[in-house]
């Protein structure tokens, strides 16, 4: 979104000459004097400074700086005396805008004679450089037009901290038994919050709670308090751990908003291409019994004209129970996630599902809509629900195999390439050992469609794993090791998905599914230093241990050595 104030002005066409003076800017200085008479002691037109005597006061712009000066005979910058008596004005005022015009008092270079000079007058300024400015005219009109650009935008953004709220919140809040407040910088993503630096006085849970009660009691329900790590500390705390420092934001700009109505319908219009998608993963499945015309569209690359689709009719009934399997890894995912926020009272949203045509389903994008107590609670919500999904995929995947193997179960199976296995390293080392050499090590291997429903559920659930952005390994990573270890291993993912090394042919849109969609890491908690503890860091690596091993292909020399499908070799 562009700003209101990136405009551009022209540059007027003046000679600072003796008898050569653009009419404009005489008829400006003219005014501007009147004006001076009329008022006895006027202000400057674009940063109010009173005149306290009848000489005039001139701007003075620098080019490449941000500040604007006008001289005067006060003596007086921001009410500090200084030396070069001059008065600062901010360069938001000005909208940033460059100029090269300069011009100084007379009393600094000495007045000019009325011979010598446009205007006749002995107070007039003695040097004007002949450097043409950047912006048409610095009247009124150019100035309300800045300031009301700027107030436009101040209100477009989110609504800042109430500057007597942060008077009374240092102090009534801080102290010496809590946090003693040093400095003060801006938090949050848009400088919307005020972050208070110091030194901390006691345990920083114990400090924490403390002052949040005490915020309360003091503003009511009207802010959030957030504990982080002090940014560009110099050492650890004294106590042990990070230092840390307190982020003050308002309740209705930090935590997330409902979900809205167009939402709900955007969510369950991607539900139903999710169960069509599955459907079609499940007519897939059959390859082998499908009509020719309608498997060479599928397989053939340059095969153009679709075939009449009522010729899958007849195979929709038998891809149902593939369907079924997808979705239901799905939900099952989804509750887990909703099973472990329900007794932290974490809000999640409805969630959004992905479809796609070679696993059913990319998973879901669910969004916290409260914010996470503490970063336990983020690690906790985030694998929870691959979790589920992942143990009731196995138990599909392993199910499979079992009836893939029994005689009894011959009807319902399926054929499907055994390169089908190749795709995953430790999937197809457990089919291997349960399907034995013979059946591996064939062109087509007969399976269960549970075998196919338990595969493409694992592989969701690791793509969701990985320790990038916002899925579901990225927060678990950034809670259990901090914001700052997920950069490493998201660049790490990125790399490996780019190459391939992950995902096979599906590492190129996970990898851009995840840039567009979920790229950005997890908002902080309010609690966003204490660590997780041990067991919940071991528990993090090992998922993403596993995640490797289900989504690194098998090469084809270790697949021939181990058996793993029918390695044609020239």
């Amino acid at each position: 979104m562009g700003t209101l104030a990136s405009y551009s002005f022209t540059t007027p066409n003046f000679r600072l000459r003796s008898g050569h003076f653009d009419d404009n800017f005489r008829e400006r200085v003219r005014g501007f004097d009147s004006y001076r008479k009329k008022s006895g002691s006027g202000s400057c037109h674009l940063c109010g400074g009173r005149m306290v005597s009848n000489k005039r006061e001139y701007i003075t712009f620098r080019k490449n700086s941000t500040k604007v000066w006008c001289f005067g005979e006060n003596n007086d910058r921001d009410g500090v005396n200084s030396n070069d008596g001059s008065k600062e004005v901010e360069s938001s005022e000005m909208g940033g805008q460059d100029s090269s015009v300069a011009t100084a008092s007379p009393e600094d270079n000495g007045e000019r004679t009325a011979g010598d000079n446009e205007f006749g007058s002995d107070n007039s300024p003695a040097s004007i450089s002949s450097k043409p400015p950047t912006i048409s005219s610095l009247g009124p009109a150019y100035s309300n037009f800045q300031v009301d650009s700027f107030k436009l935008l101040e209100l477009l953004g989110p609504e800042k901290v109430d500057p007597s709220d942060v008077k009374l919140i240092k102090d009534k809040l801080f102290g010496y038994s809590t946090f003693w407040v040093t400095k003060e910088e801006i938090f949050g993503d848009l400088g919307e919050g005020v972050l208070f630096l110091g030194n901390l006085r006691g345990a920083r849970e114990d400090v924490f709670a403390k002052l949040q009660n005490q915020l309360a009691e003091i503003t009511g329900d009207k802010y959030n308090l957030f504990m982080v790590e002090e940014p560009n500390a110099e050492g650890a705390d004294p106590r042990g751990g990070p230092r840390v420092s307190f982020g003050l934001l308002r309740k209705e700009v930090s935590e997330p908003g409902p979900t809205t109505l167009w939402q709900y319908v955007i969510a369950m219009l991607l539900f139903l291409l999710t169960v069509g998608s599955s459907v079609e993963l499940g007519i897939a499945s059959q390859i082998n019994r499908l009509p020719p015309e309608v498997v060479k569209y599928f397989t053939d690359p340059n095969a153009v004209e679709p075939p009449d689709m009522q010729l899958l009719f007849p195979f929709v009934d038998s891809a149902l129970p593939l369907a079924y399997g997808i979705l239901g890894i799905l939900l099952f995912h989804e509750l887990g996630h909703f099973i472990a926020a329900f007794p932290k009272k974490v809000k999640l949203s409805i969630p959004f599902f992905i479809p796609n045509i070679t696993l059913g389903s990319f998973g879901a994008i669910t969004q916290f809509k409260s914010i996470l107590p503490d970063r336990s609670t983020k690690v906790d919500i985030s694998l929870a629900g691959p979790f589920a999904g992942a143990i009731l995929s196995f138990s599909m995947f392993i199910v499979g195999l079992l009836l893939s193997s029994n005689p009894a179960a011959t009807e319902d199976l399926i054929q499907v390439p055994s390169m089908l296995f190749q795709g995953s390293l430790l999937l197809g080392l457990i089919s291997r050992a349960t399907l034995g050499y013979a059946a591996m090590h064939a062109a087509t291997v007969s399976i269960h469609p549970l075998v196919i429903a338990g595969w493409c559920g694992l592989t969701t659930t690791a793509f969701n794993l990985l320790p990038v952005g916002s899925l579901d390994g990225g927060r678990a990573v950034q809670g259990a090791f901090g914001k700052s270890a997920l950069i490493g291993f998201g660049l790490t993912t990125y790399a490996f998905l780019g190459l391939g090394v992950l995902g096979g042919p599906l590492s190129l849109p996970w990898g851009l599914y995840v840039l567009i969609c979920q790229r950005a890491p997890e908002k902080p908690c309010l609690n966003d230093v204490t660590e997780v503890g041990t067991w919940r860091q071991a528990a993090v690596m090992t998922a993403i241990f596993l995640v490797v091993l289900t989504l690194v292909p098998v090469w084809d020399e270790l697949a021939e050595e181990l058996g793993i499908g029918l390695v044609s070799t020239f």
